[in-house]
């Protein structure tokens, strides 16, 4: 997947009002957007592929993708971002880095991409934009799962709780595997695609790398602690960021178990619709920080909960404020397994 900044690979033919744009060898028709966020812009696409001999390779073709991700009506989703300085230039690289890293059913795939250079609006200085393309799913995040559920006061089944959660397992494995290991960084429901397919359970995929950095990081003074906890605000979700994120010490050993307790915030939002620690914004008025240090979890009082003391228990086993004592994915994925087989009995 080649990275062009040739400016021809990579635009809006605007000149003939088709609103299509270019990545690399192939056309896509945008259709509409699907969502927005600070700098990036995501479009449904459906690929244009002409008849005549002369025409783009057909993605489908392209033999350094797997057939698997391949749209059987060509469409796919589109991230647009927008970049106005060298930072922003480098971060979007790193993502592009490091999405091409992964192979996994349970994280999503970089499919192509490109960078170009553009003009600034006023002064005529180069800014770039950038164009990540993946495989669309169009039934929504499991932040929109569990809102759904909230609005109609249900619950998930318990089994359904593992199996979406054991696929997040699955895909964190992959990436803590690596050498060397990877985190995402930005574990929580509105970044997990949730994709129905009749008469299956749901897959869970996990998105957006932008925060995804080597995972081990070994702090040796006040000043690098001080700078992990200012790109930690920046990149990881206040609800679900890990204690040692908040006040690091100054020495201090920082591995993947980051996301572990990220997974657990997340278990406990597929459960009950939002992170453990969030009441405290809602209700008291305190402080987030102190509560996920001292890893207060708010759990429903008395019937107020369908879910069994076994998995409290489990999602207390990931939330030890302690790094060193929180289990690593591969235990996690273990002990999700039991619960599973003892659920589906």
């Amino acid at each position: 997947m080649g990275c062009s900044f040739s400016g021809l690979n990579a635009f809006y033919d605007a000149a003939n009002g088709t609103g299509d744009v270019w990545i690399n060898e192939n056309r896509f028709r945008i259709m509409r957007q699907l969502g927005e966020g600070g700098v990036a812009f995501v479009y449904l696409v459906k690929e244009v592929v002409a008849d005549s001999a002369a025409s783009p390779v057909s993605l489908a073709i392209k033999r350094s993708i797997d057939p698997s991700h391949i749209s059987d009506d060509g469409t796919y989703a589109l991230k647009k971002v927008i970049i106005q300085s060298q930072e922003q230039l480098e971060l979007v690289r790193e993502e592009i880095r490091v999405s091409s890293l992964f192979s996994h059913p349970n994280l999503l795939p970089l499919l192509d991409h490109a960078i170009i250079s553009v003009k600034g609006a006023q002064d005529g200085s180069k800014n770039h934009e950038a164009y990540l393309l993946f495989p669309v799913h169009l039934d929504g995040s499991l932040l929109d799962s569990t809102k759904v559920m909230q609005s109609k006061k249900e619950f998930f089944p318990a089994l359904t709780v593992l199996q979406l959660f054991r696929q997040l397992c699955a895909g964190l494995k992959h990436m803590h595997s690596f050498e060397p290991p990877h985190a995402h960084n930005d574990v929580k429901p509105g970044n997990v695609l949730v994709t129905h397919k009749k008469g299956q359970p749901p897959v869970a995929i996990l998105m957006d790398f932008g925060s995804a950095r080597p995972a081990r990081k070994q702090i040796r003074s006040r000043s690098e602690a001080l700078q992990l906890q200012e790109w930690a605000a920046e990149h990881c979700s206040a609800p679900y960021r890990a204690p040692e994120l908040w006040d690091c010490p100054s020495q201090a050993d920082i591995d993947e178990r980051t996301d572990v307790w990220s997974l657990g915030c997340t278990l406990y939002a597929i459960m009950y619709g939002e992170s453990p620690f969030e009441y405290v914004v809602g209700e008291t008025g305190d402080s987030l920080q102190l509560a996920i240090m001292n890893a207060q979890i708010n759990w429903p009082a008395g019937s107020g909960s369908p879910y069994s003391d076994q998995l409290h228990q489990f999602v207390q086993w990931m939330l030890s404020p302690q790094p060193a004592v929180r289990p690593h994915v591969g235990d996690i994925l273990i002990h999700v397994d039991k619960l599973i087989t003892k659920f589906s009995s």
